[in-house]
């Protein structure tokens, strides 16, 4: 059995959910067992969030209007795409219904004026909704007997609103009960991306990008052999193309690296994605929806014993380095304790983190939109200490990017670290901080940002990645 996801871009229009559902038609007549799962329409997402905040500070047509859009973005693709006049009636009745519910939630928050992380996950689904009875009715409109699934009678998970983590075990149970009955009767189910439920029926989102993560729990869920995840690239590659033209795919990484690459700003995976399917030892593929021959990335358990080191470079850019300076009268341990309590009660993502206790000063990289936040919440918590003088002072350096250099075969290879470093030196760049994971997976640096686009394209270079093997 196969998990096939499908991200915006592979269902943002007409062309593209036509391409779409001919390589469902052709995965469903191989006689596999088929699941998908299907993320909003490119762009639908963001209209929602964009929609109920609008609503939250009084825009009173922001409901109307929200309708109107997601009607002529689906109903465009009913028109062009499913040809029998009954069905495409049927269909438009139930996209109208959908997109009126949507509405209705929507006029609420404006007239409450007020937008709940509860309220804002239960509205962003909508798009995710409303694209799973598309894709499904322009299959049955081609002989294949698809079922429209909404993931909130599937997925089951905590209460984070916005950034929900699955209950795997009764994910488990809920998915046999829900899809296992469609796939014994040879059905195809098209299940929304994205969201779940808690055990109380509330939806929740998975965190942006989640539709990958869903289709990676529904294949821990259901045994799948494998999950394949459908996008707008060919795979993995060893960069980004926009910064190195001769960056090629990867034939496989692991589920280590994948993550590393994920969670350092390769945008072709989301990072969760990787946990449940290793859990099961479940391989993940990156596909092409526009380039279906291609051979695209294979994710499992195991790394491309192809003689490279490094496996790819990534950059996330639009940081800032926090620091926290003592005066010495503190613990270092005891500012570092504080400091992480607090930054966690924000919920901004730490990136990396540094620590130099000679100097009793800690630092560590956050998302540049974050840095207020921090900054706010560190000033209130070490107010005293700041006015005692036993903390000196707490700034930002911002405008900063952090590049990870990742690959398995850094383990207990020497010399690794020294010619990322000399690089960067011979081409007379400067280092802000950095860190290695014990795991030996990963070596990241901080830089000035204007420096990316230097600093990825040379280590790319010295490393022999636009080869098949390291030069």
């Amino acid at each position: 059995m196969r998990v096939m996801k499908f991200g915006g871009t592979s269902v943002g229009n007409a062309e593209a959910i036509d391409q779409t559902a001919r390589i469902l038609t052709e995965a469903y007549r191989s006689g596999e067992p088929v699941v998908a799962v299907v993320s909003a329409m490119s762009g639908v997402t963001n209209q929602l969030l964009a929609s109920a905040a609008a609503a939250a500070s009084g825009q009173g047509d922001a409901s109307s209007e929200l309708r109107q859009f997601l009607l002529d973005r689906h109903l465009a693709v009913v028109a062009e795409l499913v040809h029998d006049l009954g069905r495409r009636a049927q269909v438009t009745v139930t996209l109208e219904e959908i997109a009126s519910r949507c509405a209705r939630l929507v006029e609420s928050v404006h007239i409450l004026g007020d937008l709940s992380p509860r309220a804002q996950d239960w509205i962003v689904s909508f798009g995710e909704r409303m694209s799973s009875v598309l894709v499904a009715s322009v299959l049955q409109d081609r002989g294949i007997p698809a079922v429209a699934v909404e993931s909130d009678q599937v997925i089951i998970t905590d209460d984070a609103f916005g950034n929900a983590s699955p209950l795997l075990e009764q994910t488990r149970a809920r998915a046999q009960e829900r899809l296992g009955p469609l796939l014994a009767e040879r059905k195809l189910p098209i299940v929304t991306g994205y969201f779940g439920a808690t055990t109380s029926g509330s939806v929740t989102t998975l965190g942006r990008g989640g539709s990958d993560f869903s289709a990676s729990i529904l294949g821990y869920a259901l045994d799948a052999d494998e999950v394949w995840i459908w996008t707008d690239v060919d795979g993995v590659m060893t960069a980004d193309p926009r910064l190195v033209p001769e960056a090629r795919t990867l034939p496989s990484i692991s589920f280590a690296e994948a993550t590393e690459l994920a969670y350092f700003g390769a945008k072709v995976i989301h990072p969760r994605t990787m946990q449940p399917a290793a859990e099961r030892g479940i391989p993940i593929w990156i596909k092409n929806t526009f380039r279906p021959e291609h051979p695209g990335t294979r994710i499992g358990p195991d790394t491309t014993q192809d003689g490279s080191v490094v496996k790819a470079i990534t950059a996330i850019p639009g940081v800032s380095v926090i620091t926290v300076e003592g005066s010495g009268f503190l613990s270092v341990a005891d500012v570092t304790a504080r400091v992480f309590d607090t930054v966690g009660e924000t919920g901004v993502n730490v990136y990396m983190i540094f620590q130099a206790s000679s100097q009793h000063s800690l630092g560590f990289v956050v998302r540049q939109a974050d840095t207020a936040k921090v900054l706010a919440a560190l000033e209130q918590e070490f107010e005293l200490d700041l006015l005692k003088g036993r903390v000196m002072r707490i700034w930002e350096d911002p405008n900063l990017a952090v590049v990870a250099v990742v690959g398995a075969g850094m383990r207990g290879t020497p010399g690794v670290a020294g010619r990322v470093f000399q690089t960067l030196g011979q081409n007379r760049i400067n280092i802000v901080a950095i860190a290695q994971g014990s795991s030996e997976l990963n070596i990241s640096f901080v830089i000035a940002e204007h420096e990316v686009t230097r600093a990825v394209p040379a280590i790319h270079a010295a490393f022999g990645l636009g080869n098949a093997r390291e030069a």
